[in-house]
């Protein structure tokens, strides 16, 4: 130990002295006596605390990404911006109806709404039929929505019905409840009395769950319930577009939020520290004393709730405002020995694959779903 800490000594000393030795050379990032203005201006500046301003930058769509991934891109920036405008009505109606109308004519399903375990849910099935491997594996779907944006039906029936037709397997989206209406821990609640009832027919291992964005955290969330209310862990599960933790945090928080375009600015940021805030916009965790590292808010805080949790996919993209959250939850599910699996797409921006405005002429996107079905059918039943 003491040798560790003598090498770490060392390092440290290294690194402070080829720091002075690039200053010297004039590769430090603050601007030096001789600069211009226009030049130092030009130059990022880092704080002693680590904050980097960086100046104004262009930052082109990723040659890395097909291009049709750039067009769906496009696309996804230009319909937040006529929503943002009120020139389109609702998300619902603006970007997601018409993306299920096109879903559902590129692949059949069934979609059967019904209740279960008292909870409102859609029960989207293939055309075809589930296939023979499927007859004793089930999905729940979580859809995205940021708990209060989007409900059941389309919201649901979008990231359910290419799963469901391609995987030959039933898809149950729920229509969990949300704010500003209801409070934490309503959702959870709705998704383990959902899976109580589906424990009848399935075996747990024989279950998976997955959502994007906050569907994503959710599936965290109820797995971390599940835990507390002695219900067996699920099978697998897939956490798409966010990570275990409620607030949006790290670098991508304030680097890739710009890169949504016009539609997003710094009021879509999160401020880690700034829980009041945080609470008006999503109300769902408005509750008086939330603790927002609450093991049943943001599981990825507590190495004991991770530990137990079941094989996880996370899926997340470059130009994701979520992608250290991703990122953070899948390091930290490593760390507590879980089996976890980590994809990032280049250029793709939050839920391309699955949420509005999936194009499924991106190549990107079948990627994608293609990851997902491998997974759970490795997962489900093992």
């Amino acid at each position: 130990m003491a040798k560790l800490k003598m090498a770490r000594s060392k390092w440290r000393l290294g690194i402070l002295a080829w720091a002075g030795v690039l200053a010297s050379l004039g590769w430090a990032t603050v601007a030096s006596a001789g600069d211009t203005p226009q030049a130092a201006a030009q130059k990022p500046v880092v704080d002693d605390d680590g904050t980097v301003h960086l100046p104004a930058v262009a930052v082109p769509f990723s040659s890395l990404a097909s291009a049709d991934a750039k067009r769906n891109f496009l696309a996804y920036v230009r319909g937040l911006e006529l929503l943002a405008a009120g020139q389109c009505g609702s998300m619902d109606d603006c970007l997601v109806k018409p993306v299920v109308t096109r879903l559902e004519a590129i692949f059949p399903v069934k979609i059967i709404p019904q209740k279960i375990g008292g909870v409102q849910t859609d029960v989207v099935t293939p055309a075809a039929g589930i296939s023979q491997k499927n007859a004793d594996r089930v999905l729940i779907n979580l859809h995205s929505g940021g708990f209060h944006l989007l409900g059941g039906g389309a919201g649901g029936q979008m990231e359910s019905i290419p799963i469901a037709s391609l995987g030959g397997i039933k898809v149950i989206s729920v229509d969990y409840r949300q704010g500003p209406q209801y409070k934490f821990p309503a959702a959870s609640e709705d998704v383990a009395a959902v899976y109580r009832e589906l424990l009848k027919q399935y075996r747990p291992g024989n279950i998976g769950i997955y959502g994007c964005s906050a569907g994503g955290l959710l599936a965290t969330e109820a797995v971390a319930w599940f835990q507390t209310h002695q219900l067996p862990r699920p099978g697998a599960i897939g956490i798409f577009g966010f990570g275990a933790t409620v607030l949006v945090q790290g670098d991508s928080n304030y680097v890739n939020t710009p890169l949504m375009g016009p539609g997003y600015g710094p009021k879509e940021r999160h401020v880690p520290e700034d829980t009041e805030n945080f609470v008006k916009l999503i109300t769902y965790f408005d509750l008086p004393g939330v603790d927002l590292k609450d093991p049943l808010i943001s599981p990825a805080f507590h190495q004991s709730v991770l530990a137990a949790f079941p094989p996880s996919l996370l899926i997340s993209g470059t130009r994701d405002a979520n992608l250290s959250d991703t990122v953070y939850t899948h390091a930290q599910l490593v760390k507590a020995g879980a089996d976890s699996d980590l994809h990032i797409w280049e250029g793709a921006h939050h839920c391309s694959f699955a949420g509005a405005l999936v194009d499924t002429d991106v190549p990107e996107t079948h990627e994608a779903l293609d990851v997902i079905l491998k997974f759970f059918d490795k997962h489900l039943g093992q």
